[in-house]
């Protein structure tokens, strides 16, 4: 089969995208110390920057208006879509395991639910409400690894706590995507936020240049910087973009749970990281109040 009609089927798009983004967090995690977490982000999305720009050339004429009348919630979105998720992330894996990461990421299906009934009062079924209960505890399961005592003392790893707070962005811009301009084409819509989202990251990597937290330009590392800008950042999006056009939301957003399977093994592999008991308790707790919250009840 020509390589052309392989990439024009949605379920390989989704499955080389989750892989893609798995991969984020290994690479992410593997050069923690040649590549600080802002210097990280920033190379990112320059790089996915670039990608984007001849995809988004053609829809040049609806940049200038976008900006002039939705300069507000493109800014917001920039920012937490861009500047805030994966620097967040960046900084948690600082000081926690690709795999505690991903899984603790699997939470924001259930942050979505409880912002979107905190700040647009979306009813909240019963089911979605236990959904978020069970999810709670996987996900307390895993930042206390697993011991109540770390959990009664609030001792936890400050990488989680990052990791949580990436969530929280990701989950509210996700929620705000809805204010997005609908007249936007996608392409014009990244190459936006991107842009504004390298603004927003810009004093926050001239501070970490100013802390003497420079890359350690290895072969190696610039490797890892170039496949998170080329593949989770550009190709991830414009893959998940192309499939979730074809096959629907719904069925797409299943793919995402490869994930917590996908980046533990690629963890194992290159990182030398062992899974432990407890992330597995703590993932099917999340999945399960995933399931549970996703189930509506029958009228």
């Amino acid at each position: 089969m020509p390589l052309r009609a392989r990439l024009s089927n949605p379920y390989l798009l989704l499955t080389l995208t989750v892989l893609f983004w798995s991969g984020n967090w290994v690479v992410g995690r593997g050069f923690r110390g040649d590549v600080p977490p802002v210097a990280l982000a920033f190379w990112r999305w320059a790089i996915a920057f670039v990608c984007v720009l001849p995809f988004a050339w053609p829809y040049r004429a609806q940049l200038k208006p976008a900006l002039r009348d939705h300069w507000r919630i493109l800014g917001v979105l920039g920012l937490l879509g861009i500047t805030g998720y994966n620097t967040l992330a960046y900084v948690g894996l600082q000081t926690t395991t690709a795999t505690n990461g991903v899984l603790l990421n699997s939470f924001i299906p259930i942050v979505i639910i409880a912002l979107s009934w905190a700040f647009f009062a979306q009813r909240l079924v019963w089911r979605e409400g236990l959904g978020i209960a069970v999810s709670l505890v996987g996900v307390s399961v895993i930042v206390a690894h697993g011991e109540l005592a770390r959990l009664a003392a609030l001792s936890f790893n400050p990488g989680d706590l990052w990791i949580m707070a990436s969530v929280l962005v990701w989950a509210a811009y996700t929620v705000l995507l809805r204010f997005r301009p609908p007249e936007l084409h996608a392409m014009a819509l990244l190459c936006l936020l991107t842009g504004i989202g390298l603004l927003g990251l810009a004093p926050f990597y001239a501070w970490e240049l100013a802390q003497g937290r420079l890359i350690h330009a290895t072969p190696a590392a610039l490797a890892g910087m170039a496949y998170t800008g080329i593949f989770p950042a550009f190709l991830g999006y414009v893959f998940w973009n192309r499939a979730v056009a074809q096959v629907g939301g719904a069925l797409a957003g299943l793919f995402i749970h490869i994930m917590p399977v996908a980046t533990p093994l690629l963890a194992a592999i290159f990182l030398g990281e062992a899974p432990h008991l407890y992330h597995f308790v703590g993932m099917a707790l999340i999945l399960g109040g995933i399931v549970v919250a996703s189930r509506r009840t029958a009228n």
